[in-house]
């Protein structure tokens, strides 16, 4: 494929997930014309779908869509790092996820909530099993 045809496919992934982002953020309820993130969105649902787990499992559908179009576009080549085993990008991606999940449930433990350093943390982590790994 030409490179334009490419541009097109990332500008249309864009939209559609801004579009999707759009959609979450118009389902926040509002409560005297005031958003409030953290309310259900969904009333007597089954699990409490607030705005901030919404975002969550944004992202995380943003990177494996953004890993597919990467793989397809960029074949992945496996190199070792300083994690001393093989890995594609999907392995680091997957390794930077289980990781920051432990981060944030160590940081629940020792700190509790907010989780804005663990966040941090989990940010460095991921950048450093990228760069590194």
């Amino acid at each position: 494929m030409t490179a334009s045809r490419w541009t097109t496919i990332y500008a249309a992934f864009a939209l559609l997930m801004l579009g999707i982002l759009a959609a979450l953020w118009w389902a926040v309820p509002a409560k005297d014309g005031v958003k409030d993130i953290f309310a259900p969105m969904i009333p007597g649902g089954w699990m409490a779908w607030t705005f901030p787990v919404a975002v969550f499992f944004w992202v995380i559908a943003a990177l494996l869509i953004t890993m597919t179009l990467l793989a397809i576009r960029w074949p992945e080549t496996p190199r070792v790092g300083i994690l001393r085993i093989e890995t594609t990008r999907g392995d680091r991606l997957f390794i930077s996820l289980l990781g920051s999940a432990f981060i944030c449930l160590i940081w629940l433990f020792f700190a509790g909530p907010p989780v804005w350093w663990a966040l941090a943390l989990c940010l460095i982590w991921a950048a450093a099993v990228f760069a590194l790994a």
